[in-house]
């Protein structure tokens, strides 16, 4: 009996929206990730740190 080939697919790695291009590396003491880490959601509070994390992320693309 031929059996389909199953394929094993690796979990996606989330990408860490602070450091631009850097997987998450859950920095921050109780966070699973970016959904819940307080620095990211520190800086998407303040208007001032998201210009600047805007300003990092468009530099990283445009390299």
């Amino acid at each position: 009996m031929v059996t389909p080939r199953t394929r094993r697919r690796r979990a996606p790695a989330p990408r860490c929206p602070i450091r631009a291009g850097e997987p998450c590396s859950l920095c921050v003491p109780g966070a699973t990730g970016p959904q819940d880490c307080q620095l990211v959601a520190l800086v998407r509070e303040d208007p001032e740190l998201l210009e600047l994390q805007q300003e990092m992320m468009r530099k990283h693309r445009n390299r």
